[in-house]
């Protein structure tokens, strides 16, 4: 049974577009704390226009992530998640920039991945939740503006315990939400995800004190930079959308490769109902959950609702051709230069480890728009050149 064809441009926003035209925010909320009305009808804000059918690259955090096993790629490290590493994502063609904010314990958002940070100080490490840390015990951690002496060294907990000094070949100082807007270029969007630890349980109104403080900042310095929200957990990307009208929100979700008390995390059907519910523009998948299950793609698209993905697989160009293929919207890579040359270049044949060329791509690139996806026989012809990537 072949992938039903969907003209994207008849349903699906367009994410490269993401901005509110001709709209001052001079505060957030009013004298009751409730969010102020923008002059735009829920419907139609965050809208995207899909008539060109653009597939949208966002770098992730900025020029891509530190993690060490990506140490041998020919591309250098740039602290991720930091104004540098923007900077330098914005010199590509990319469309977006994605990074991860939280609010300090005195309501301040400050741009970082991890929920605990570590330093050491006399030979001993020391680990702190970044959310119990004021903003200037925050900004005291890492290289410091105008100086060369580093007092807090930053280290790294890996997802398996191990713990290292955390050091790139172009190092960066820690930054604020505001800082992002103020200093880097306008010519990228900001995919902002909102950053919560998997562990904690939180009350409603601890996420709305972190969405308030960040939204406060976005209304005051985004002067009609493209935005999107997005968040792995269910509650807070349902609140984003009720804090706010102006900018679409997304559910990240790992589409079932690791399973969460929460069932709402737990599969792409369960992130399709929860968008669904809360009024949610889109999904962010990790990728492997869509090529194991292409099928989802016209579902998700059925459903109105935008895709895009994520994942060390978005590194690897015959992925992105095949996602461009199937009809998924975009990817966040870490590889920016490498993954934006390559998508500027999917009409040109394209080698697969020297052995086959990829002539089906090439065809269908070369005559026809992209406004369905592919046909189930095309997705096993893909999939079979990487089978060992995508079931790993």
């Amino acid at each position: 049974m072949a992938l039903k064809a969907i003209p994207i441009s008849q349903v699906v926003p367009q994410i490269d577009e993401i901005h509110v035209e001709n709209v001052t925010f001079p505060s957030l909320y009013n004298n009751n704390s409730t969010p102020l009305s923008h002059g735009e009808d829920e419907d139609d804000v965050g809208k995207m226009n899909n008539k060109n059918n653009k597939f949208v690259v966002m770098g992730h955090r900025g020029s891509g992530t530190n993690m060490l096993q990506y140490s041998s790629c020919h591309e250098k490290t740039i602290k991720e998640n930091t104004l540098r590493s923007f900077n330098e994502a914005a010199k590509f063609n990319l469309q977006f920039i994605e990074f991860d904010v939280q609010v300090t314990c005195d309501g301040h958002p400050v741009i970082f991945h991890d929920i605990f940070i570590f330093t050491q100080q006399e030979g001993k490490l020391i680990e702190k939740r970044v959310t119990d840390l004021t903003l200037e015990e925050f900004l005291s951690y890492g290289p410091q503006n105008g100086s060369t002496n580093v007092e807090k060294p930053l280290f790294r907990k890996m997802k398996d315990g191990r713990i290292f000094e955390w050091k790139v070949e172009e190092d960066d100082r820690l930054c604020t939400l505001q800082d992002v807007f103020e200093n880097v270029s306008q010519s990228v969007g900001f995919n902002i995800e909102f950053k919560f630890d998997d562990k904690r349980n939180y009350r409603d109104e601890e996420l709305v004190r972190v969405i308030r403080a960040a939204l406060q900042v976005v209304f005051k310095y985004a002067k009609g930079r493209r935005i999107m929200f997005s968040s792995f957990q269910p509650d807070a990307a349902q609140l984003i959308k009720k804090e706010q009208t102006a900018y679409p929100v997304f559910f990240l979700t790992n589409g079932g490769s690791e399973i969460y008390p929460d069932i709402r995390r737990n599969s792409l059907d369960e992130a399709i109902e929860l968008c669904l519910e809360g009024g949610l523009q889109g999904i962010v998948s990790e990728v492997k959950a869509i090529l194991r299950n292409p099928r989802m793609i016209a579902k998700i698209k059925e459903s109105n609702l935008s895709l895009m993905t994520y994942g060390q697989l978005n590194n690897e160009k015959e992925v992105v051709y095949l996602q461009y293929m199937m009809g998924v919207d975009g990817v966040i890579v870490d590889f920016v230069e490498k993954i934006t040359s390559a998508v500027a270049q999917f009409s040109k044949q394209v080698h697969h480890d020297g052995k086959e060329h990829l002539l089906l791509l090439e065809k269908r690139l070369l005559s026809e728009q992209r406004i369905t996806p592919c046909s189930e026989d095309e997705i096993s012809y893909f999939r079979n050149l990487v089978p060992e990537l995508i079931h790993s």
